[in-house]
């Protein structure tokens, strides 16, 4: 289950730019290590060994995504990092059944109201987290008719909460 937290948009660029750099120096010096010693114990000495560099590049790509999700993942300077990467996937699971969503939304469905409600939320937050309002300009209609319905209906507008149940239950509306 995944929930939207308040994040400064500053803090989050500053700490997400900060966890890239260590990431890219990972892999800078991963992959280079290993393009180095893959050549080294089995090129030809003056021959090609672009297929050796191919394959330790690749190496040191598969060690640093292992490094980073065993080692670095829960670290406190890739929290920011994390949140981004759990909400876009969190939004990406409702994107993936967004005329599911529509359609329940349509029937008159509280869990299908909720996941869209969620689904304005989070994008939203991306949006501002990400510095990228102008594209949001362009559903601000969209959500706050939808929040008016959510109202008029009784539900809470504060829909912070993914909750897999209300992905399942689309299932009803294909």
């Amino acid at each position: 289950m995944f929930e939207i937290q308040p994040m400064n948009p500053e803090h989050y660029r500053q700490q997400t730019r900060r966890s890239t750099l260590v990431i890219v120096a990972l892999f800078l010096l991963l992959g280079m290590l290993c393009a180095t010693a893959s050549s080294q114990l089995f090129g030809t000495p003056g021959g090609d060994n672009f297929k050796w560099n191919l394959i330790g590049v690749l190496a040191g790509l598969a060690l640093t995504v292992a490094f980073v999700r065993l080692q670095l993942w829960s670290r406190p300077f890739m929290a920011a990092a994390v949140y981004g990467w759990r909400l876009k996937r969190s939004l990406m699971r409702v994107t993936n059944q967004m005329h599911q969503v529509k359609a329940g939304v349509a029937a008159g469905d509280e869990r299908s109201m909720k996941l869209l409600r969620f689904y304005h939320l989070g994008l939203t937050q991306m949006h501002q987290l990400d510095g990228n309002s102008s594209e949001l300009g362009q559903l601000v209609r969209e959500i706050d008719a939808h929040r008016e319905a959510l109202e008029q209906r009784g539900l809470d507008p504060e829909q912070a909460r993914l909750d897999p149940a209300w992905l399942e239950a689309l299932k009803a509306f294909k």
